[in-house]
């Protein structure tokens, strides 16, 4: 396999731009289980459909430490206006779908 990673529920990043495929595995390598779970699982479903714009959205969500993107995520903090984007609402969809 030459050029292939998987993420770690099984989504070849093959077919995916560079910078797609380095967005999936940050999604999925946080460094908190459960935001390794949401955002990656998110990754898998949305990185290949995300518009250019939602990608830059993305990338700078990813830059957010986990210890203060995750009560935002799971809705025990308020999203502040200066990070809320389309892309922080589809997460937000995507977590509120998800079962545990």
């Amino acid at each position: 396999m030459t050029g292939t990673t998987r993420s770690s529920a099984g989504l070849a990043s093959e077919g995916l731009d560079a910078r797609r495929r380095k967005l999936l595995f940050r999604s999925w390598h946080r460094g908190m289980r459960e935001m390794d779970l949401i955002l990656g699982s998110f990754a898998d479903s949305e990185i290949g459909v995300l518009t250019s714009d939602e990608i830059d959205q993305y990338e700078k969500l990813l830059d957010i430490p986990d210890t203060e993107f995750l009560p935002l995520v799971t809705g025990e903090r308020q999203v502040p206006a200066d990070i809320d984007c389309p892309v922080l609402r589809k997460i937000l969809a995507f977590r509120h779908s998800m079962t545990f």
